[in-house]
C-alpha cells in the first residue's frame, strides 16, 4: 500500500533522509520511531506530497506521490504535529469546509462529518467554536479533519504530544477503534502508546533506517532477554568470569560492587551466576530480573549506537 524506495532528502550538506526503503501493507497501523531530528516528520511529509524529495520514489496504492499527487491526497488522511485549525469556526462548520477542500462528494459531506464526530466524540461540541476548546478537543478536532474524506490511510504525527494522561488514554482508544478500517503511521515518543496500538514498528535515527519489525517480533526478543542487577557485598571483580558463563551476553560493572548483566532468559543461566558469586565469597545482597521492552530496544539502537 505504500511504498519507499531509496529516499533521500538532504538540506545542504545534511542527509535528513538517508537511503531509506520500507513496505507498509493495507491494515497494519505502524509505529515510526526515533529521537528529535532524527527524519521522522520529513519522511511523513514526503508521504504525504507536502515535501519532495532529493531522491528516490514513493507510492501510495500504486500511484506515485509525486507524478500522481491528486490520486494520493484522495486515499490520505493527515494530522500534523500542529493541526491546521481554524480557531474562529465551529467544529462542525470546521469539518465542512475541510470536507469540501478534499472534494467530498457533496451528498456524502454530512455523513462524513457525523462519521468524524461521532468517531472522535465530538459530537456534543460540534456547534463550538475550536478556539474556546481545550487541547485535547483540538487535537480530536485535528484527527476529525483527517478522518472526514473517509481516507484509506491515516498518517498521525504526535497525536498525543501536549495532552494529560487521561486525554492521551482517549486518543489511545480512538486509534484502537480505527484499527482495522484504516492503514495508520503513528509517529510518537510514547513507546507504551506504540505497543498499546502498533503491530509493526520502524526505528529511523540519523536519517537511517535502523529497525524494521513486527511487534510480536519484539515481543520475543524482550521474552528471549534479560537484565539482571546483582549487588554484592564485598567489593570484587568479576567481570571476566561472568562473562565466561554460558548466555551471559553482556557484563557491565555499574559500580564497585554492583553489575548489570544482560543475559538470555534461561534459568541455567541466572544458577551460574550464583554459582559464581558464591564460589568468590562476594555476598549476594539483591539481585533483581528485569525483562527487555521496547523502550531498552529503542534505546539499545539509538541512544547506545551514539555512544
Amino acid at each position: 500500500m505504500i511504498r519507499l524506495n531509496n529516499l533521500v532528502k538532504t538540506y545542504g550538506e545534511r542527509r535528513a533522509i538517508d537511503n531509506i526503503s520500507f513496505e507498509i501493507r493495507k491494515g497494519e497501523v505502524v509505529g515510526l520511531l526515533g529521537p528529535n531530528g532524527a527524519g521522522k516528520s520529513t519522511t511523513m511529509k514526503i508521504i504525504t506530497g507536502f515535501m519532495s524529495p532529493t531522491s528516490g520514489t514513493v507510492s501510495v496504492c500504486g500511484f506515485d506521490v509525486f507524478e500522481n499527487p491528486l490520486e494520493v491526497k484522495k486515499r490520505i488522511g493527515y494530522l500534523p504535529e500542529n493541526p491546521p485549525l481554524y480557531l474562529d469556526m465551529t467544529v462542525e462548520t470546521y469539518l465542512k469546509y475541510v470536507a469540501e477542500l478534499k472534494k467530498v462528494h457533496s451528498r456524502e459531506i454530512k455523513s462524513n462529518i457525523e462519521m468524524a464526530l461521532g468517531k472522535t466524540q465530538l459530537l456534543e461540541v460540534r456547534k463550538r467554536i475550536i478556539n474556546n476548546l481545550s487541547k485535547g478537543f483540538k487535537q480530536r478536532v485535528g484527527i476529525a479533519q483527517a478522518l472526514v474524506s473517509r481516507p484509506e490511510i491515516l498518517i498521525l504525527d504526535e497525536p498525543t504530544v501536549g495532552l494529560d494522561p487521561k486525554q492521551v488514554s482517549e486518543i489511545r482508544d480512538l486509534i484502537n477503534h480505527l484499527k482495522g478500517e484504516h492503514t495508520i503511521i503513528l509517529s510518537t515518543h510514547i513507546l507504551s502508546e506504540v505497543q498499546a496500538t502498533c503491530n509493526k514498528i520502524i526505528i529511523i535515527h540519523q536519517g537511517k533506517l535502523i529497525l524494521e519489525d513486527s511487534i510480536d517480533n519484539i515481543q520475543n526478543i524482550k521474552k528471549q532477554q534479560t537484565q539482571l542487577t546483582i549487588k554484592l557485598r564485598n567489593e570484587s571483580e568479576l567481570s571476566e568470569q561472568l562473562q565466561k558463563i554460558q548466555g551471559v551476553l553482556d557484563v557491565e560493572r555499574a559500580s564497585h560492587n554492583m553489575y548489570l548483566i544482560r543475559i538470555d532468559n534461561n534459568q541455567a543461566t541466572v544458577d551460574g551466576i550464583l554459582q559464581c558469586i558464591l564460589k568468590n565469597n562476594a555476598g549476594l545482597i539483591e539481585m533483581t530480573l528485569k525483562e527487555n521492552n521496547l523502550e531498552d530496544v529503542f534505546l539499545r539502537l539509538t541512544y547506545e549506537s551514539t555512544l
